[in-house]
């Protein structure tokens, strides 16, 4: 269970028979719901997008009213938490420039530098995202070059980080595009009965509108839906691949398909080569950090013998329990919901208990969590984590930009990566502490390693192109 924000979620629909598709991008964002809980919205042609502040389901009560307000056979929607620009109703999405009206899931790490190609506007976290200036800069290329593919095509080389747009225009279509590495996941759907298209960010939307699955958006591949049907292009031809290892044990929906992978499958597989990688012969128990870590767990207790059972239980009534902890934007808030996970003594009580979680960011919800355990009577505490150790920063749509916040942080002391664990575990107060290896999870995925990223457990940031100077957070965010 991280500790910082995630990402965004990213749909776009066309009913090519026409039907008002406003109410099933509703369905789609509320099952995209996990990737992002800050603000959400939605837009369709000719009208400025609408868009609110926190979660989908709190304007449930109003959805008759809106779709029949903004009936369109064509839309685009996301849900959004701020890697850049503040979290504001006005840097919520989409955003609107001239005629075309866009929705971003990932991060600009340029886009003070972009900013200079649109006339200099001044841009800062305050007053502007990374999502506006890209967009402005692709408005321009596409009045320049006149088409969509054209204008990526020149608009990848100048921008650097990772980005699933969908576009929707005044001319009623939808457009959909992926960036050349695949950073971030992008799916093709198709509901029959309506003939209608699904672009999203994850294949649990395309369940939730009762479409079908049916590919991966192509890294590099724009995608095109009007009353022509579906038309696609290639913008890039890299081949080279940097899909987010995040995904794969924290971000994605257990039951979303990604990279033709099943989420929920890859990490209980993850969990089993925890166990070939960790086996803790003395474990009585194993239980997870709800709620991500939970098919993981079970994977690692079925591998060794050991017992499963749930220790520890999130309050779901109360206002924050249901929310994620990673992707709420204030340490507070994080704080809140961590209060809120409850040990359950009589499971717990002078028992061995192997915790798993799928990651350790900042250390703070892990130190809570061990603590609460503690309290409970546990008589030992090990805890692995199904994530690497995170030792860099995240310039490709995770908010977590400076060194010094995570619990990794040495402050220039050179250190052994046994001797990080070492002092992050004493940190936690934990007994045993065990991270992953990326080799260990790009094997338990069934995924080439050096097609999925890990930057921000090795600090290579060729994938990227930059060579980041790792800077307190202010001076980051004062600088993008």
């Amino acid at each position: 269970m991280p500790k910082v924000k995630e990402n965004c979620g990213v749909v776009g629909i066309y009913s090519l028979s026409g039907k008002n598709v406003v109410p099933m991008v509703f369905d789609a964002l509320r099952a995209l719901q996990h990737r992002g809980q800050e603000a959400w919205g939605f837009a369709v042609p000719n009208k400025p997008p609408f868009k609110k502040v926190g979660l989908v389901s709190h304007s449930s009560s109003e959805f008759k009213k809106i779709a029949q307000e903004y009936a369109s056979p064509c839309v685009i929607g996301h849900v959004r938490y701020s890697t850049m620009g503040t979290s504001t109703l006005a840097n919520a999405q989409p955003l609107k420039v001239k005629d075309l009206c866009v929705a971003h899931n990932g991060t600009i790490a340029n886009a003070q530098e972009l900013s200079n190609l649109v006339g200099g506007c001044s841009f800062t976290p305050q007053n502007a995202s990374d999502t506006l200036v890209a967009a402005e800069r692709l408005v321009s290329l596409i009045s320049e070059n006149g088409e969509m593919g054209k204008a990526l095509s020149i608009l990848k080389n100048e921008m650097v980080g990772s980005y699933c747009f969908t576009f929707i225009s005044d001319d009623n279509s939808v457009y959909a595009a992926r960036d050349p590495k695949g950073f971030r996941p992008m799916v093709l759907g198709h509901k029959e009965s309506d003939d209608t298209y699904i672009v999203t960010s994850e294949s649990a939307a395309v369940t939730a509108v009762a479409a079908t699955l049916q590919r991966d958006v192509t890294p590099g591949e724009l995608i095109k839906l009007s009353k022509n049907g579906l038309e696609t292009e290639k913008f890039s031809d890299d081949k080279s691949r940097a899909h987010c290892s995040f995904e794969f044990t924290y971000f994605a929906h257990p039951s979303s398909m990604m990279e033709g992978h099943n989420i929920y499958v890859s990490r209980k597989n993850i969990g089993r080569f925890m166990a070939k990688k960790f086996p803790i012969k003395d474990a009585d128990l194993v239980i997870p950090v709800p709620d991500s870590a939970r098919p993981a767990a079970l994977g690692y207790a079925q591998e060794l013998g050991v017992s499963f059972d749930e220790g520890l239980l999130k309050d779901r009534y109360s206002k924050k329990g249901p929310l994620r902890s990673f992707i709420e934007p204030h340490q507070s808030d994080r704080v809140e919901i961590n209060r809120w996970i409850i040990p359950i003594s009589e499971i717990i009580r002078d028992r061995h208990v192997v915790v798993i979680d799928d990651s350790l960011v900042r250390g703070t919800s892990s130190k809570a969590i061990i603590k609460a355990l503690r309290r409970a009577g546990a008589k030992k505490i090990s805890m692995l984590i199904t994530y690497p150790q995170i030792n860099y920063p995240c310039y490709a749509g995770i908010d977590f930009p400076s060194q010094e916040e995570l619990a990794t942080f040495t402050n220039g002391k050179e250190m052994t990566t046994e001797e990080i664990t070492e002092m992050v575990r004493k940190s936690i107060g934990v007994d045993f502490l065990g991270y992953n290896d990326a080799e260990n999870l790009a094997d338990a995925v069934g995924m080439p390693k050096d097609s999925m990223c890990f930057t921000c457990s090795s600090g290579n940031y060729d994938s990227l192109g930059i060579k980041p100077d790792f800077t307190k957070r202010e001076q980051v965010k004062a600088k993008i």
